[in-house]
């Protein structure tokens, strides 16, 4: 009898010691692992869990240096780590007793990719609806790159704030760029071909989301035309109305999928939506630059770079509003607030696909923002050509006259007439202008118009823009009214 209880509490003795050794390792969130790359020439967070009440050691081996902190109450800690120029690989030791190692670290460029399923579409394309990516199984062949590093966030939806994501950093080899962001992986890719730095991508999106679903609590408050969903329907099995629909719920993407990296350190964010909230162009105009503002504000290191890509032309239908009012949303956003820039893909659109297959070509356009603006690269243009002036000459016939910033050198159509202009008279009808390119302005003729007060270019749901400048860069759809319709 005695031996036997000797054995139990021998056994519930290695049960306990066990459950403490477990208890006091420190715990990461999943951003933070092997492979993982920290912004260079700052100061990155790391945090976690450990023991209540301990002390965790941080050490980093590209300088040997350690870092120390207490965790709370709830075994909660953060601390801050200093990282060098880009280069590596490093390991990152984490200790509260017992020690966790993270390897294969780089030190380098990190962008936060997010938006709806054109930055969700992997390079594989969506084979289910027969969507390829152009061109990418060869650059999925020749992706192997050790200074390269994809991490996408899993789907998740919650009504309350998360304080971790599900997803791991991948090395960028052809297995995992073909499940990975086509237009983030092309925007990384020319940035390290350009930059000669490694680059870390995290890939948080979901198709078909709107803008709402990805802001959080705290800030969606501020625009009274948005309902916060009931959190008391979560916790209610019995309701028949839907707890989340993760699309269009405000905040359950913010809090899922945003909010547990938020502090990683970064560089800056890029972003691909508008399509799911194309009826809302009012509401849009104060959303954008809200979501925007609310992602600052919560990573606080200022107002970091931020770069979107305009939604292409698409043929949506008969119902709903024409799409060129939404990427008139986005143009003037692009135009007025700091540190944003945008990626017009007028040219790529595609009638019957919401998905243009060129992903290259925006992704491509996003880095140019970036080489030029975040990393103060020159010598190319970074932007089409953006309307500036209008002005309307002539007596008995009369003509328009429109200027362009960002064409410095000049404007083309590649030789073919340009199709898209059209002006209007008081009556607010418009009519198709012959355009002419002239000392870089465009000059216009309506026979139809007597008297034009408003011109549209490329003002269509569906249209392929012909208007570049001479770098090659395309204008966005543009008007020179303010009419409803």
């Amino acid at each position: 009898m005695k031996r036997a209880f000797n054995s139990v509490l021998a056994v519930l003795v290695v049960l306990a010691f066990s459950a403490i050794q477990v208890f006091a390792e420190v715990k990461l969130p999943a951003i933070f692992g092997d492979n993982m790359v920290l912004q260079q020439k700052t100061e990155a967070a790391i945090w976690g869990i450990a023991s209540k009440n301990a002390t965790v050691r941080v050490s980093t081996s590209w300088n040997n240096k350690s870092y120390s902190t207490r965790t709370n109450s709830e075994g909660k800690w953060k601390l801050k780590v200093a990282t060098p120029s880009a280069g590596g690989p490093f390991e990152v030791s984490i200790s509260d007793g017992t020690t966790v190692k993270l390897k294969n670290v780089m030190i380098g460029e990190v962008w936060v990719c997010s938006g709806q399923s054109n930055m969700e579409m992997p390079m594989k394309g969506f084979g289910f609806y027969s969507q390829p990516v152009a061109g990418a199984n060869a650059a999925i062949a020749t992706s192997s790159n050790p200074a390269i590093r994809l991490f996408t966030v899993k789907k998740v939806a919650n009504l309350e704030l998360q304080d971790d994501v599900i997803g791991s950093w991948k090395s960028c080899e052809p297995e995992n760029v073909s499940n990975f962001s086509a237009a983030a992986y092309y925007y990384g890719l020319m940035l390290y071909n350009t930059l000669k730095v490694p680059i870390g991508l995290i890939n948080t999106s979901w198709g078909g989301s709107r803008i709402e679903p990805w802001m959080s609590e705290e800030w969606i408050k501020k625009f009274d035309f948005v309902k916060l969903p009931d959190k008391n329907q979560q916790s209610n099995p019995e309701s028949k109305v839907p707890t989340i629909v993760p699309t269009v719920t405000p905040t359950v993407l913010y809090n899922a999928m945003i909010n547990p990296i938020v502090g990683y350190g970064m560089r800056g964010a890029i972003w691909y939506q508008g399509e799911s909230n194309r009826n809302e162009t009012a509401q849009y105009a104060r959303l954008f630059p809200g979501m925007i503002e609310n992602w600052r504000s919560v990573w606080g290191i200022g107002d970091f770079p931020f770069y979107f890509v305009q939604i292409a032309p698409f043929d949506y239908g008969p119902v709903g509003l024409n799409s060129a009012f939404i990427r008139e949303v986005q143009l003037k956003a692009s135009l007025s607030i700091p540190n944003v820039g945008m990626a017009c893909i007028m040219d790529i659109g595609e009638k019957e696909c919401i998905h243009p297959a060129n992903k290259k070509v925006g992704s491509d356009r996003l880095a140019l923002l970036a080489l030029a603006k975040t990393y103060g690269k020159s010598g190319f243009v970074s932007s089409g050509p953006v309307f500036k002036e209008m002005v309307v000459e002539g007596s008995t016939v009369k003509s328009v006259k429109l200027s362009f910033s960002n064409a410095e050198n000049g404007l083309t159509s590649y030789g073919k007439e340009l199709s898209c202009f059209e002006v209007a008279g008081a009556n607010k009808r418009f009519f198709p202008a012959k355009a002419f390119i002239v000392r870089g302005e465009i000059i216009l003729l309506s026979p139809s118009v007597k008297d034009p007060v408003a011109v549209r270019y490329a003002f269509k749901d569906f249209v392929i823009g012909d208007l570049f400048n001479n770098d090659g860069l395309p204008a966005s759809s543009f008007r020179t009214d303010s009419w409803e319709q």
